[in-house]
């Protein structure tokens, strides 16, 4: 079990139980899955190869290829041509991989793209700097060139507090602007 994963079992779903209420157990709050996104806007596959590496180099394990599902004649991309790559992080990956996150690469930002869907079960948030993944760091002279990673966290929440009051209680070091 991973530390992170420790805690919100032991502390934050306490919490969580004290100040909102709930009907069963699988109502409370937690995290469900980490989407990490890399999408290319050219049909270039130095762009590319390098992206797929580069994601599967952070989170070790392995990579999906995005197609293009439409035509796009500026880009000058054909249907089921590669456009990016994905990976999906859920239960043990997840959680060591937020705890990367919270520990080397938050401290090291100045600045994020912070956005929110509609539906509020997920967060997003948009990496443009990776240089700081230690994994990147020792062949920086191949990364070079990335387009920015985007991060999805997916949850089950259902309002805007138990939102905010989820990932401030991960102690995520930015603030929560919408």
């Amino acid at each position: 079990m991973n530390i992170l994963e420790n805690y919100y079992k032991k502390i934050i779903r306490y919490d969580l139980i004290n100040k909102f209420f709930y009907n069963h157990v699988h109502d409370i709050p937690k995290l469900k899955k980490i989407i990490l996104n890399f999408g290319c806007k050219s049909y270039e596959i130095k762009s590319i190869v390098a992206s797929f590496f580069a994601l599967e180099l952070i989170t070790m394990k392995q990579v999906i290829l995005t197609k293009s599902k439409r035509v796009n004649i500026v880009l000058k991309i054909r249907k089921g041509y590669p456009v990016g790559c994905m990976v999906i992080l859920t239960k043990f990956e997840m959680y060591t991989f937020f705890l990367k996150l919270l520990i080397e690469i938050f401290p090291n930002f100045k600045s994020l793209h912070v956005s929110m869907k509609k539906e509020i079960k997920s967060f997003s948030f948009i990496l443009v700097d990776l240089i700081y993944f230690k994994e990147l760091e020792k062949q920086f002279y191949l990364f070079t060139g990335l387009p920015p990673l985007n991060i999805v966290l997916i949850t089950n929440i259902k309002t805007y507090k138990e939102l905010t009051y989820l990932l401030s209680s991960f102690k995520i070091p930015f603030l929560l602007k919408f």
